[in-house]
């Protein structure tokens, strides 16, 4: 009997110890995201000090990367339709970041002990990645769709243009513009801006 309490408890302390990686309950509204998750809010919040790239831009990029879901992962490749060949890219954790740009953001900024489903490690590589935007491009950081499409194409694509040939990537990043002005008004309206 001890042996089977003792594992319960190991288990629960597992289970206690592991994140929530589950999507906060209303996407749509950001009052309710920080009101569900001020551990976010927090997190957003102290990027914004640092890097100076507003909450509501960064809510709108983790809404489009990974719809706040901490160990998001790109979808598997499949050959015939059945056999899985691993994954699309190696893209991972909130913010999405692929391992060469995660790790250069360690190397430089976050440490070795950062984590891509850490809110507070994710927030950090957002802002780093902006102000690098910022610096070399001269995006703005309130910019969402420009600093959008520069973290999805990487600075060296955005700076060739390579959006241009992605109809769909510029509707989406239209959309991403869309709802940063959304969750920047709703932030305003509850006091959390």
């Amino acid at each position: 009997m001890s042996r089977g309490l003792r594992a319960l408890g190991f288990c629960l302390l597992v289970a206690a110890c592991g994140g929530n990686y589950s999507a906060p309950r209303d996407l749509d509204n950001a009052c309710a995201i920080v009101s569900e998750r001020p551990r976010y809010h927090r997190a957003m919040k102290r990027t914004e000090r640092k890097w100076g790239v507003p909450v509501y831009v960064q809510m709108a990029t983790f809404y489009q990367e990974s719809k706040f879901i901490g160990d998001a992962r790109t979808p598997y490749r499949f050959v015939l339709d059945v056999i899985p060949m691993g994954r699309q890219s190696s893209a991972y954790g909130y913010a999405q970041a692929l391992d060469a740009t995660w790790d250069e953001y360690r190397d430089e900024e976050g440490g070795r002990g950062a984590k891509r489903d850490r809110i507070e490690d994710a927030t950090d590589f957002m802002g780093w990645y902006m102000d690098k935007s910022y610096e070399a491009l001269g995006i703005s950081k309130a910019d969402a769709r420009a600093q959008y499409l520069a973290y999805h194409e990487g600075r060296t694509g955005y700076a060739r243009g390579s959006y241009n040939a992605k109809p769909w990537l510029l509707r989406v990043s239209s959309q991403v513009a869309a709802r940063s002005d959304t969750y920047r008004s709703q932030l305003l309206a509850c006091g959390k801006l």
